[in-house]
């Protein structure tokens, strides 16, 4: 038996409104739904991924999902939650966005499932052939301005001004479901809360268009919006930024490692939720997992279980893998081993922020004991002293890629990472990095 697609959503909290008759239509037969992503960068983050779970739990539900990557209307910008207008981006940056955006969106839906196979389609394959007066005619006459004007994310732009490019956005994104009505027998658009206008403009379309709509009666042509909360942290502040800027999917802008490091690190507060929104457990496992979490706090059983879930859709099973092993590197265990087996990127980014020194591949040839290596005398400055480090490696607190250092005299012999990296640590959790070069 297949699961109902709405209460699935009210479950995990991931339904903020729809219009009336969605859920009708959705028990009454298999339907087809889209989302669409405007490709102003050439990854999607996190932020995205909670509207891509949309499309995931729909196909799940035994529905028909559409992921729209937008080919058109990035070429305009959606005023939406902005306070400014985005720069434009050239049609070939635009073209690049596209084509990596699509490779994304392949890892998370099925396309070979028969009548639910997923599909991805580009809006400026039907806008590129649309003149302007055929716009107008087409378009524009059914909207009219007072109704364009009273939609929240132009209302707040008005204030400070918003050019007519940034103001049509909602036309396009209405024609975007009106050309999917008919071509692709959408009746479902999906989308993050703030999208509700924009969404809404495209079912108006279509009501005035084609005589659907709400004020449809049965059998006549009918159109649904439905959106998802905006995922926040408990304090209100916006959930998908780390440090460094957004949670990107392409592991060439986030790492795997700094992927599931940004969900480990997610509090007891916010894990109960990320892990209704982000993640394919059942209800039964996720009150499972909170029921452990209660029983020990401090063992990190929901993040855990978080982080391991969306690190093997996002990325694969190999790149957990790694992460897990890197984590253990960084946080006081793992092995020699461990640091032969990473790749340069990935040694980088475990130790992205570690205090990195580097000396001439000469000096480190000329040291005699790993004292020297250590202190001052090489300007390296992990102790201050011959004296401190002799203590320290006589207090069984250094260790240099992960071999415990028991002899002040030894020479430092040991196998450079990648040919020139060497990680000293001082105790379980403080880190030097040696750059030989």
């Amino acid at each position: 038996m297949q699961k109902n697609f709405i209460d699935e959503l009210r479950w995990r909290g991931m339904l903020h409104d729809m219009m009336p008759g969605t859920e009708e239509q959705l028990r009454k037969e298999t339907t087809a739904a889209y989302i669409g992503f405007d490709p102003t960068a050439s990854s999607l983050h996190i932020g995205n991924l909670a509207t891509i779970m949309l499309l995931k739990h729909f196909q799940l539900c035994g529905h028909k999902p559409i992921a729209l990557v937008g080919g058109a209307t990035g070429m305009v910008g959606d005023p939406s939650g902005k306070s400014a207008e985005r720069s434009f981006l050239s049609e070939e940056t635009l073209r690049y966005n596209e084509s990596c955006i699509k490779k994304q969106l392949e890892k998370f839906l099925d396309f070979d499932c028969g009548d639910h196979s997923a599909e991805i389609v580009n809006n400026y394959d039907w806008f590129k052939g649309i003149g302007f007066l055929e716009f107008l005619r087409e378009v524009g006459k059914f909207i009219t301005v007072n109704y364009m004007s009273a939609k929240d994310s132009v209302k707040k732009r008005l204030e400070t001004g918003i050019s007519f490019t940034e103001f049509s956005y909602q036309l396009l994104q209405g024609y975007d479901f009106y050309w999917l009505y008919k071509n692709k027998n959408a009746r479902l658009q999906m989308g993050g809360s703030d999208q509700w206008g924009n969404i809404t403009t495209g079912t108006e379309l279509i009501r005035r268009k084609e005589g659907g709509g709400e004020e449809a009666t049965e059998g006549e042509h009918k159109a649904f919006a439905l959106t998802t909360p905006l995922v926040t942290k408990s304090d209100g502040t916006k959930f998908g930024k780390s440090e460094a800027g957004n949670v990107w999917l392409d592991p060439t802008m986030t790492s795997p490692f700094q992927f599931y490091q940004f969900w480990l690190k997610c509090t007891d507060a916010d894990s109960p939720r990320l892990l209704r929104v982000f993640t394919l457990y059942s209800q039964a496992e996720i009150e499972e997992l909170e029921r452990q979490h209660a029983e020990n706090p401090n063992a990190g059983v929901m993040q855990r279980a978080l982080a391991k879930d969306v690190t093997v859709r996002v990325h694969s099973q190999a790149d957990y893998d790694t992460a897990v092993a890197a984590s253990e590197v960084l946080y006081g265990k793992g092995t020699l081993e461990t640091l032969q087996q990473m790749d340069e990127a990935t040694f980088v980014s475990v130790f992205e922020g570690v205090p990195q020194t580097r000396i001439n591949r000469a000096d480190w040839e000329a040291c005699l004991s790993v004292t020297d290596l250590l202190s001052t005398t090489t300007h390296l400055e992990i102790y201050p002293s011959k004296g401190e480090a002799r203590r320290a490696v006589q207090g069984n607190a250094v260790s240099i890629n992960k071999t415990k250092i028991t002899d002040v005299n030894a020479k430092p012999a040991f196998e450079l990472l990648q040919n020139k990296y060497l990680v000293v640590s001082k105790g379980k959790k403080n880190h030097h990095i040696i750059l030989v070069s």
